[in-house]
């Protein structure tokens, strides 16, 4: 049965619409929550939190329980509780639900923020609950993100906040007309050229360790690689759509779900700023032989 078959999108609709109306509500109760944050930010910050994760978990469930989505997972194992970097190559849309499913493992569900473009700062109730939240809210130009940064920074380094602060490097979704003009920068700057990714952006990685280092509570870097293939077509993962509505998406729809993760404690990265570029250029690079081996896995189980 299609995505698009009424029958589908009655269920989808039928699933969606309670999470939507919760994920409103959700927003709201963020947003008047904001003019607190000044005066009360520790507890705006764990209330948010604890608001986030009834609908993270809801829409989890949606994908995993309801869906029948089935993500493996392998490499290191997730400490329970612990503050970390988060960076992973960003393939699609649905790519949080593997994240999602690492961090509720450690418990840390409602501690994940993620960084978010600033024009979302405008719209009413979203972009405000993010915003109370403690998301970073960024243009990708470093120097001018300064300012958010320091007061996202501090909420985690000052006011000790748990926190996954989680970015995808590459800053765009994976397609092969981006890994084409990839690879011919990588070519043209004398970079080398990861498999089956585009290459990461530094800048906002370099930013963030030198100031989250600073957090003792903050302990290590995860670095995840996420995996998707579809009737044996490697990195093809289902539309939003679909991860919402439609039923055995591990099951009749063919699709596989898999995230790596590596974990790399903070205090074991390099201390410069070319240093820590050239540390996440080489884990690219590793992350991409990861993937052609995952793949070859999965064609070989064909």
């Amino acid at each position: 049965m299609s995505s698009g078959n009424p029958l589908t999108v009655l269920r989808g609709m039928l699933i969606i619409i309670p999470w939507a109306l919760h994920l409103v509500l959700m927003d709201l109760i963020c947003s008047l929550l904001l003019p607190l944050s000044y005066y009360f930010p520790d507890t705006v910050y764990n209330i948010s939190s604890l608001v986030a994760y009834t609908n993270w978990n809801w829409i989890q469930c949606i994908f995993e329980v309801f869906n029948g989505g089935v993500i493996t997972m392998s490499g290191d194992v997730v400490p329970q509780g612990e503050s970390a970097i988060v960076v992973s190559n960003h393939v699609s849309w649905t790519d949080f639900y593997m994240i999602q499913a690492l961090a509720i493992r450690a418990g840390m569900l409602g501690r994940c923020r993620w960084f978010a473009k600033i024009e979302l700062r405008k719209v009413p109730l979203l972009g405000w609950g993010i915003w109370a939240m403690g998301m970073p809210m960024v243009s990708r130009q470093w120097t001018k993100d300064k300012r958010e940064l320091d007061r996202v920074f501090a909420g985690i380094t000052v006011r000790k906040w748990p926190t996954w602060l989680i970015s995808f490097s590459e800053a765009t979704r994976y397609t092969p007309k981006k890994a084409e003009a990839a690879r011919e920068w990588c070519r043209a700057n004398k970079r080398p050229i990861p498999k089956h990714l585009l290459y990461p952006r530094t800048k906002g990685f370099v930013t963030t360790v030198q100031h989250l280092r600073k957090a003792k509570h903050v302990k290590a870097v995860y670095d995840m690689t996420i995996a998707y293939e579809h009737n044996h077509r490697f990195l093809e993962a289902p539309t939003i759509w679909e991860s919402l509505s439609c039923a055995g998406l591990s099951g009749k729809r063919g699709y596989k779900f898999h995230v790596h993760l590596r974990r790399f404690p903070l205090e074991d990265l390099p201390d410069s700023e070319a240093d820590l570029a050239k540390w996440l250029e080489t884990r690219w690079v590793e992350k991409g032989e990861y993937l052609e081996e995952k793949r070859d896995e999965w064609a070989r189980a064909a």
